[in-house]
C-alpha cells in the first residue's frame, strides 16, 4: 500500500466509495479478498444491529447510559481492518466496531451493565480499556506506541477519539510527544461534527482538524469516515508509515520513495461522518441540531453505501444478505444471554482501588459485608 496517499493537503479529503457506491478513485481501490470484504460487510451491518439493541436495553433499565455508533459504522471497521490483530486499540467509548472488529467479547456487555470485568476482557484482544474521560487516553495510548519502539516491536498504537478532544489539552500534549519521540502511533479522529452539542465550527479556528498535526511535526490526513474502504487504505499507509517499512507499491524506489521514508511515524487521520443518533442515550439531539441537518447526513449512510459496491460487484444479494441478518440475530441473542446470566460479586468492587487496600477501604468492605448479611442482597437491590 503506497503512503502517498498520505501526501496531500490536510482539506484533500480521501474518498474512494461515493453514497451510492460508485469508485471515485480507482487509483485508491484497495485489493482485499471477497471474504474479507464480505466480513467487513458483515461487522458493519452487526454494528447497526448492535447499537439498536443496547439502546433497547437501556430503555427497559437492563443497561446504564450507552453512545450510539450509528453512522460511524464505515470509518470503526475500515481502520481496524487495516491493522494488525497485534497492534494496539485504545478507544473513547463510542467505537464499538472496533471492538466488534476484534471479535467482540461477550464481556464487553458487562461494562455497559455496570461490571467492570467487560473492561479487563478486552485486553486478551489487544485493546485498552474504555474510556469516559475526553482525550485522557490520548497519552496513555502514545505512551503505549513508545514503549513498543523501544522494545523493537513490530505493532502500532491506534488512538480513537471526537472532534470534541481536540480541545484538550491531553490531545496536544499527546501529539506534541508523539511528534518528539517520533512513535508508532496513529491518531484517529471521528470527526461526527458534534460534540454533544458543541459543532464542529466551536471546536476550532482551523479549517481542518488534519492541519493539526503540521504544528507537531508530523502528516495530517482527512478523509471520508463513511466510506470504509477510504478508511481502510488511510489507516494502512498510516500503520505502514509508523512501522517504517517499506512502500511495497513502490518498485525500486526513487527520491519521493526515499522522502517518504523520512517522515515522522505518528499520523492524524480526520474521518468525517455524521453521529445519527444522540451522543448518549442520556441526550436529546432535537434541541441542538435540525432533522434536515440528520436527513442530508443519512443519505451517505456507510453501509448502504458499502452494500451498493458490492451489489454492483456481484458479490452480494438478497440471499446472502438474509444470511448475514440472521446470523447477527443469532449471535446477539447469544451474547445477550451469557451477559444477562453473569453474577456479579458485590465484593469486587474494592478490589482494584489500590494495590494495597486503606484501612478506610477495608472499613466500607465491613460495612457493606454487614448490610448484606443484615439485610440480604434483594432488599439492597430494591428501588425504594
Amino acid at each position: 500500500m503506497s503512503r502517498d496517499v498520505l501526501d496531500r493537503a490536510p482539506d484533500d479529503r480521501v474518498q474512494i466509495l461515493d453514497p451510492m457506491g460508485e469508485v471515485v478513485a480507482p487509483d485508491l481501490l484497495p485489493d482485499i479478498e471477497e471474504s474479507t470484504l464480505h466480513a467487513m460487510y458483515r461487522d458493519m451491518k452487526f454494528c447497526r444491529r448492535f447499537d439498536e439493541r443496547m439502546i433497547s436495553l437501556q430503555r427497559q433499565g437492563r443497561l446504564g447510559t450507552y453512545a450510539s455508533l450509528a453512522g460511524q459504522e464505515g470509518s470503526q471497521i475500515g481502520s481496524t481492518y487495516a491493522l494488525s490483530d497485534e497492534d494496539m486499540l485504545s478507544f473513547q467509548y463510542r467505537e464499538h466496531g472496533a471492538v466488534v472488529s476484534r471479535d467482540l467479547p461477550w464481556e464487553y456487555l458487562l461494562y455497559w451493565m455496570g461490571n467492570e470485568d467487560g473492561n479487563a476482557a478486552l485486553a486478551d484482544v489487544n485493546v485498552f480499556p474504555l474510556n469516559i474521560s475526553i482525550a485522557g487516553h490520548i497519552p496513555h495510548a502514545v505512551g503505549w506506541s513508545w514503549a513498543a519502539k523501544l522494545r523493537g516491536d513490530e505493532r502500532v498504537g491506534v488512538v480513537h477519539f471526537g472532534d470534541g478532544s481536540t480541545s484538550e489539552g491531553d490531545f496536544h500534549e499527546a501529539m506534541n510527544f508523539a511528534g518528539v519521540f517520533d512513535t508508532p502511533t496513529v491518531f484517529f479522529c471521528n470527526n461526527n461534527q458534534w460534540a454533544i452539542s458543541v459543532p464542529r465550527e466551536r471546536q476550532t479556528a482551523s479549517a481542518t482538524i488534519a492541519q493539526k498535526a503540521d504544528a507537531y511535526g508530523f502528516d495530517g490526513v482527512q478523509v471520508d469516515g463513511m466510506d470504509p474502504l477510504a478508511t481502510y487504505v488511510v489507516t494502512k499507509a498510516a500503520r505502514e508509515k509508523a512501522l517504517d517499512s517499506p512502500d511495497e507499491a513502490s518498485g525500486d524506489g526513487d527520491a519521493a520513495d526515499s522522502a517518504a521514508s523520512d517522515r515522522l511515524r505518528p499520523t492524524l487521520i480526520e474521518a468525517v461522518q455524521y453521529r445519527f443518533g444522540a451522543h448518549t442515550t442520556a441526550d436529546d439531539p432535537s434541541v441542538y441540531r435540525d432533522d434536515e441537518e440528520v436527513k442530508e447526513w443519512r443519505e451517505r449512510d456507510p453501509i448502504d453505501r458499502f452494500e451498493l459496491y458490492l451489489r454492483n460487484r456481484g458479490l452480494i444479494d438478497n440471499g446472502h444478505i438474509e444470511a448475514v441478518e440472521s446470523e447477527i440475530e443469532a449471535t446477539l441473542e447469544d451474547l445477550l444471554e451469557r451477559a444477562s446470566e453473569y453474577e456479579p460479586d458485590p465484593r469486587e468492587l474494592f478490589e482494584y482501588t489500590y494495590a494495597e487496600p486503606t484501612e478506610r477501604l477495608e472499613d466500607q468492605r465491613a460495612h457493606l459485608e454487614s448490610l448484606r448479611s443484615t439485610h440480604g442482597d434483594d432488599a439492597l437491590l430494591e428501588d425504594e
